[in-house]
């Protein structure tokens, strides 16, 4: 239990820093401005930090699975054999390994896995890194703030 408390901390102390750099950035007061920083933050386009550590972890694994570099980050991924899984032999899903510990589960071998696999097929199999970011940062930024995937259609 540690481990998620200690990363949940650490997630929430980055994301009072990042939003008090939205109000620098805009040049909003604490105390007098109409808009939270949360609101300051959508409008900058910035995701949340918790979905920036996933749009992060996404790319490292497309670079990973696309250009096998950096070998040692390839060579942790591997697609479901389809004869052991038929749900994910036509989706490019790929294998999450067991693991016993919370604190494991943060490792790239485990986490890596479950935030692509997570994506929708449209994004994972995009052709290109630039295809790929552009998809998927709108996909977490409707994510994150759903209620303005309203206010952009």
């Amino acid at each position: 239990m540690r481990g998620i408390s200690l990363k949940h901390t650490a997630v929430a102390r980055l994301q009072r820093i990042q939003r008090a750099v939205a109000r620098v950035v805009l040049h909003q007061q604490y105390h007098t401005s109409p808009l939270s920083s949360n609101e300051l933050i959508k409008q900058l386009h910035w995701l949340p930090i918790e979905w920036r550590i996933r749009f992060k972890l996404a790319t490292l694994t497309f670079k990973a699975l696309h250009t096998g570099r950096p070998p040692y980050l390839s060579d942790l991924l591997h697609y479901h054999e389809p004869m052991r899984s038929l749900h994910s032999s036509g989706s490019h899903q790929l294998s999450v390994p067991r693991h016993n510990l919370s604190f494991g589960s943060c490792a790239f071998r485990f986490s890596a896995p479950r935030v692509s696999n997570s994506l929708p097929a449209s994004i994972r199999d995009s052709h290109s890194l630039p295809a790929f970011r552009r998809n998927l940062n709108t996909f977490y930024f409707q994510s994150a703030y759903p209620t303005s995937a309203a206010h952009l259609a």
